[in-house]
């Protein structure tokens, strides 16, 4: 990205001045190396986010912003209703409610070492993946609508897991608002079978090791330690989330017209919150919300079965379950005063700081957890909420590395069958129906993650806590 039409506002904060058609300042936050490295088309499409109506404070892209469609990958805007705000199908992304689940084992380095081949091919063959992908479960229309009704609280009701798990998952496990009327049929059919699967793309089931603890004394009342052993699970809402984005994005460009509004471009597709049309994509979306909550459940019992079987003094207790990819009715700060805001995060994580009601007790001290997904090969980390992090960009941070290069890109350079060969010969075993979607996700492909993580605590959007580096990688 050329910086020079950008002015710093400090290390690892940028600003595009409003002009034009935008109503407000559009901020990307990185290092310089990291913003240099970023795709021209971040700096424009946040620019285009700060044209729409109602948008308050600022435009946000994070640290691991990359192209997207309509918004950025890593793009961050809150709306006010009263003031003819918008929701955007664009806003929120295609695979809705994308997130990173992480689950404390009780495991340390050790107990996986002599078990670890027998553990990757077991979760392998537990853990439905890949393009098209189908689970064990067949859900006719009503079970399809109480478990879009109902989220990882459903899938627990089914036996998939235990009531507690449902406090460490953001809305308790449950998104209010959904309207399982507003998902079409064709969503419907796509979801029959996929409950429960991971897909394809850079989702991925990993096991973990804690290689850094960047605070001690937070690391310690939380229960980490250096060589603990966790597992993260990254997947969203599947073929029923796509649907949703696909079908309202073209309701939404169609319309634009009657309420008056000119799009910068078509996949920014928006409309009133407080139309019929704003109020039926938020009943679906929050919908897709509930179908990649209950996804998550239901792996994470999946997971739990593999484990009993190689490693059966395992626990696997879930730590947190974070989404992106939303867009959520929240409280902040704006403009002097407390207000009812619609917060849109596509790629971006929310951060509220210590002391949020929202969070569950024994985390609301520290802040709630940031969990920044790696690539295969590299790592993860675990950052935490901040005060600071709730005035910066309406409480959001970063989400994973960010692409560097197109999966096409990636395909041509690397061989899936050689990547595989060569992680494995660095401590990381890799299981995939796909080496095609091996060298898609290749390592090399992502921005660095720590530069990430580290941009992410320097911009004061969220605190590092942990690093975590791949042992075991089951990928889509």
């Amino acid at each position: 990205m050329n910086i020079s039409k950008l002015a710093r506002r400090s290390d690892y904060s940028w600003e595009m001045p409003k002009r034009g058609d935008m109503r407000v300042p559009a901020v990307i936050f990185a290092g310089e190396s990291l913003i240099r490295e970023m795709d021209e088309k971040v700096a424009e499409q946040i620019s285009n986010v700060a044209c729409l109506p109602g948008i308050v404070e600022a435009a946000y892209a994070m640290p691991d912003a990359h192209w997207g469609y309509g918004f950025p990958i890593g793009g961050v805007a809150a709306f006010d209703p009263d003031e003819g705000g918008v929701v955007s199908a664009g806003g929120v992304g295609f695979d809705i409610s994308c997130g990173v689940r992480a689950l404390k084992t009780g495991l340390r380095v050790p107990e996986i070492e002599s078990v670890r081949a027998r553990l990757a091919r077991t979760l392998a063959a537990a853990i439905p993946a890949g393009v098209g992908s189908t689970g064990s479960l067949h859900l006719d229309d009503r079970e399809l609508d109480r478990m879009l009704e109902n989220g990882a609280r459903w899938a627990v009701g089914r036996g998939f897991g235990r009531p507690d798990d449902l406090d460490r998952v953001e809305e308790r496990g449950r998104m209010e608002g959904a309207d399982p009327a507003e998902i079409s049929r064709q969503a419907r059919r796509r979801q029959r079978d996929e409950m429960g699967t991971l897909g394809s793309g850079n989702h991925y089931m990993e096991v973990q090791r804690v290689s850094l603890v960047y605070d001690d004394r937070a690391a310690a009342a939380m229960g980490f330690s250096v060589g603990d052993v966790l597992v993260s699970l990254h997947c969203g809402s599947r073929g029923l989330g796509h649907q949703v984005g696909t079908e309202f994005v073209s309701r939404m460009a169609e319309a634009a017209p009657r309420f008056g509004l000119t799009l910068p471009e078509r996949d920014l597709a928006c409309a009133p919150i407080k139309s019929p049309l704003g109020q039926s994509y938020l009943g679906a979306m929050r919908a897709a919300i509930n179908c990649a909550l209950a996804n998550r459940q239901i792996l994470t019992h999946l997971a739990r079965i593999a484990f009993a079987e190689v490693l059966p003094q395992a626990s696997l207790d879930v730590f947190y379950d974070v989404s992106h990819n939303t867009c959520k009715l929240e409280e902040h700060e704006a403009g002097g005063r407390r207000r009812s805001l619609y917060v849109h995060r596509k790629g971006a994580t929310r951060a509220f700081g210590p002391g949020r009601p929202e969070l569950p007790e024994a985390l609301r001290p520290f802040g709630q957890p940031v969990l920044i997904g790696g690539t295969m090969g590299t790592a993860s980390h675990i950052l935490l909420g901040t005060a600071e992090s709730e005035k910066t960009a309406f409480a959001s941070a970063a989400h994973g590395a960010g692409r560097a290069m197109s999966r096409h890109q990636a395909a041509k350079q690397w061989r899936g069958a050689q990547l595989v060969k060569e992680l494995a010969s660095r401590g990381v075993l890799i299981e995939s129906p796909s080496m095609r979607g091996v060298a898609e996700e290749a390592p090399g492909a992502y921005k660095d993650v720590d530069a990430v993580a580290e941009a992410t605590e320097r911009a004061g959007l969220a605190r590092r806590l942990l690093r975590l580096a791949p042992m075991i990688c089951v990928k889509g």
